[in-house]
């Protein structure tokens, strides 16, 4: 018995396990990418980082302290907006 409860056990765990692997296993462009990007063109503080569609919202302040916000695309890594 003690058995059976151990291998059930650790099929649920992986069982939940897989559908973030799946989700982390795609193409996208991580946060890390999308901030290194924001910060190529100017981008010096972070305020708030979001995913939102197919695309990461960086909001942050440039170096002379004014407020910035990056839109990066999550699958080509393209800047597709900056407001300031």
């Amino acid at each position: 018995m003690r058995n059976y409860i151990l291998s059930l056990a650790t099929a649920v765990s992986l069982g939940l396990a897989a559908p973030a692997m799946a989700y982390d296993s795609g193409t996208l462009f991580s946060m890390e990418d999308a901030l290194g990007v924001a910060t190529d063109i100017g981008l010096a503080t972070v305020s708030h980082t979001e995913f939102s569609g197919n695309e990461w919202q960086i909001e942050g302040r440039d170096v002379s302290g004014r407020y910035m916000e990056v839109d990066v695309d999550a699958t080509t890594g393209a800047v597709l907006n900056v407001d300031r």
